[in-house]
Formats: structure tokens, sequence, C-alpha cells
């Protein structure tokens, strides 16, 4: 297919970002609501629209009436006038994604990663992107995630599944080989991000995000703002204390959110406890069927991250947390004991935090670096 160059990356004012964010995050708005979600008249916001329209960035949506009076039509996102290219990275692969303005995706892609060099990854997201360019748009910018410590969205300073303990210029790599501005994330934030934005959820100013796999990661937005620090990619919610008859991790922590939480420790107890190796995948389904060995093992790690969860809401007074992973299926077969762990330690007459379990797919992962890079294009360099 032939591909159409999008509009130039121009930065938006202040009162027009503010327009964007409102409409991108809570969809198709009528003017007067609008207005008064930002506190311009309608006059002003007339005018500051009028160029929105006209670059493409916004539409109008079908006609709605509300109440009496006559009909007006919202403003909504013009998704289809900007793309971006999602890529997430993992110790095997990288996966590829592009999206639209709205983060929903238009293609994708997978390839195993040749090394774990920086030339080796930049050169698969190369090839890749310029298989995917025959049939999805041309993108107007990219992301990048990785497990890793990132720093202004640029610099990878350590990620240890790809073995570099040495800063490396990701973004400035990956802009020279794409030809796109390009930004790159740590992947947990960066589902934050898409979550807050575009997932599930969309219009909560206070949440959280728990990923359990070959470790225990964790996403918190407040207020609208998603809490970011330097030591993100440490995974540092990863050794709380949560059993404290547990087992060991790694690290020498005893019954620790890795130690009970994490994939490798419910493989090794299950696997010690039946004596044979046995998959993680394995042993969920052992527990679900009443295999006394994995049904122990499971309930007393889904009862111990229903005590996270609780431990997160209350510190954080999140009322909403997403779970997923590649090991959240730990959830789906322990749903009774998490719940039970929930109301462990929780006051009684709290209310209890919503929660969501989301399948692990790569490429909502890789959809969440798309998300970082669409950010950066609605709120700038100094904000995104």
């Amino acid at each position: 297919m032939t591909t159409i160059p999008p509009p130039p990356w121009a930065p938006l004012s202040d009162a027009a970002r503010a327009i964007m964010l409102a409409v991108l995050m809570r969809g198709p708005t009528p003017r007067s609501e609008l207005a008064r979600r930002i506190g311009l008249s309608a006059g002003s916001l007339t005018r500051l629209t009028a160029p929105l329209l006209e670059n493409g960035l916004l539409e109008e949506a079908g006609p709605s009436r509300g109440g009496t009076g006559r009909p007006t039509r919202p403003l909504d996102v013009a998704g289809g006038t900007h793309h971006f290219l999602g890529v997430k990275v993992t110790d095997e692969d990288a996966h590829l994604v592009v999206t639209d303005l709205r983060a929903q995706i238009v293609a994708g892609a997978r390839a195993e990663l040749t090394g774990h060099s920086p030339g080796d990854v930049v050169a698969t997201v190369r090839r890749e992107a310029a298989a995917l360019a025959g049939r999805a748009p041309a993108p107007t910018a990219a992301g990048l995630s990785l497990g890793g410590q990132v720093t202004d969205h640029a610099t990878v300073t350590a990620a240890p599944f790809l073995h570099w303990h040495e800063d490396v210029p990701l973004g400035a790599l990956l802009t020279a080989a794409l030809g796109l501005p390009t930004v790159v994330d740590n992947d947990l934030l960066a589902l934050t991000r898409a979550e807050h934005w575009f997932g599930a959820a969309r219009g909560h100013d206070r949440f959280a995000v728990i990923t359990t796999g070959i470790s225990v990661g964790y996403g918190l937005v407040v207020h609208d703002r998603i809490v970011d620090s330097p030591d993100a990619g440490l995974g540092l919610i990863a050794h709380l204390p949560l059993d404290p008859y547990g087992p060991y991790c790694p690290d020498g922590h005893r019954g620790c959110a890795t130690a009970m939480l994490a994939a490798p420790s419910i493989v090794a107890a299950v696997s010690t406890g039946l004596r044979r190796p046995v998959p993680y995948e394995e042993c969920l389904r052992l527990a679900e069927d009443g295999d006394p060995v994995a049904a122990r093992v499971v309930t007393a790690s889904a009862y111990a991250l229903g005590r996270l969860m609780t431990i997160v809401s209350s510190l954080t007074l999140a009322g909403r947390i997403v779970l997923t992973g590649e090991g959240i299926g730990l959830a789906e077969v322990g749903r009774d004991a998490l719940e039970d762990g929930m109301r462990a330690d929780r006051h009684v007459a709290a209310t209890p935090p919503s929660y969501e379990i989301q399948p692990i797919d790569f490429s909502l992962w890789a959809r969440g670096a798309a998300a970082t890079a669409i950010q950066r294009f609605i709120l700038g360099p100094e904000n995104g």
C-alpha cells in the first residue's frame, strides 16, 4: 500500500493541549461541557478548536441532543490523522504495533531478537518497522518500552534482561534508524500510561497496575498523573513482605512479593512438592483440578496477591487496580483466595477497590509504548 506522510509534529499551545487532553481522555464531548471543564468562554473555545479541526486533530462526531434545545455536534479526536509505532522488547523478541491517535491497534508484528546488544535491538526494530510500513499508515512518532530503568525518555541506564548495565542512548539510536521522533520508557510505566488514557482505568484519576510473571511490578496514577521515578524500573514492590512464614526469594527475603507471587517461585514450590519439574501453566491447571500440593501453593500465592492489592490501595487510596502480566492466571485460578486476602487487612467499613484481571498480550504492552509517544505528541517534550 502507498503510505501518506502524516502532518508535521507541531507543538500545541497550552489551551489547545488542554482541549485535546479533555477530548482524548473522555471521548466525544459537547462544546458546552468542554468549555465548562477547561474554563473557557464559548467564543474562546470556538477560536481555539478551529485550527485543531483544520489540522485534523479533532473532528465533529455525530449529532446528539442533550435534553431540550437544538442538536449539538460533540468534538472527538480524529484518530486516523496521526499514527504511532509502539515496540515492546523482551529478552527474546520485539513486539511491534501501529496505532491511531486513540491507541487503537491497526497492525502488528513480532520478531525474535538476533542478539541482546543495542545494535541488535535497533536493527530488529528497524527491519520490522519497514515491513509494517507496507500494511499500515506512516507513523508520526515511535515509542519503545523494555524492562529496565530509563531517564528522560531517551537513555536506558539499566536493562538486566538484555544484559545492559551501562547507559545506552536508545532514543537517539532509534530516532536515527527510524527517521521518527522516538521515546523510550520503562515497560510497566508505558502500560500504565495506556491504561490511564485509553484502557481499563480510563476516567479514573487514581489507580494502580500490578503485574506478576517473572517478577512483580507496579504502576501508579494519582491526580491524573503517573508517578514516575528513576527507580521505577527496579521493581521496588517486588520485595514487600506479605507472608512471615512464606518461602525465601533469591535475595533472601522471606515471604516477600517475589517469593509469593513470581512465576518461578510458584514453579519451584510446586515442583519441589511433586518431586518433578512442573511448568507454570501446569501448576495452575493442577490447582484447578484439586492437586493437594499445587492447590495449597496457588491458594497461598493468590491470598498474598490480595494482601498486596489492599496494601497498595490503602497506602495510595487507589480505588481501581488493574492486574496483568504473564503470570496473572494466578488471579483467575485463585480468585476466591485473592478476595479473602483483600479483606484480611482492609478496614471493615472501607470500600474495597474494584479490580480488573487483564490477560497478558504483548501487543498491549507495545500499545503502551505507542501511548508514551502519543502523550509526548499531545503534551510536548517538557510534559510527556
